[in-house]
């Protein structure tokens, strides 16, 4: 799922301009159609709005800036499994509207800090390192920033921003 965000109705990628205004409905993502250039060897941020995801984004805005590049925040939604396994076959997963990222693409287009760089917020679905890294591929971004894990669950599976390190081909910032 590509080139779902923003405020918009039909949730399109929204992108924005260096000064921080809206270029409006953009065209990243959609098949047949090349990328914007303003977003080629960018920086990747994933953004999920908590402290860790906050400070990553403040890193690769100031990144974006003194490399004079275009930002792609990353928003990976929730995807939740719609059946339960039975005998062999694997479950399914439902792609449920999340409304976070609507809000964070508010949030976003209010932002103050992000005046003066190129940006875009993807939403996309599924697992986190995966999308992430897949979106830095497309992009051919030169590094990708995101915030460390905390709590049980990245203790017990492993740190999204750990996995990521380990499997991405491209350089990968970890912001504490």
């Amino acid at each position: 799922m590509t080139g779902r965000t923003g405020p918009g109705a039909e949730r399109p990628e929204v992108a924005s301009d260096a000064l921080g205004g809206h270029l409006g409905p953009s065209t990243q993502g959609a098949p047949g159609r090349p990328l914007d250039p303003a977003f080629q060897h960018g920086v990747v941020v994933g953004f999920d709005g908590s402290l860790s995801s906050e400070r990553a984004l403040a890193y690769a805005v100031g990144m974006a800036r003194r490399s004079q590049c275009g930002l792609v925040i990353v928003h990976v939604a929730n995807r939740l499994p719609a059946t339960v396994w039975a005998g062999c076959e694997p479950p399914v997963f439902v792609d449920l509207p999340d409304h976070r990222t609507e809000v964070l693409g508010l949030e976003l287009a209010c932002a103050d800090f992000l005046t003066g760089v190129p940006w875009i917020l993807v939403e996309r679905g599924g697992d986190i390192c995966h999308e992430i890294e897949e979106v830095g591929r497309e992009y051919a971004a030169d590094a990708i920033v995101v915030g460390t894990t905390h709590g049980l669950l990245g203790k017990l599976f492993g740190s999204v921003s750990g996995r990521l390190a380990r499997r991405a081909n491209r350089p990968v910032i970890v912001i504490p």
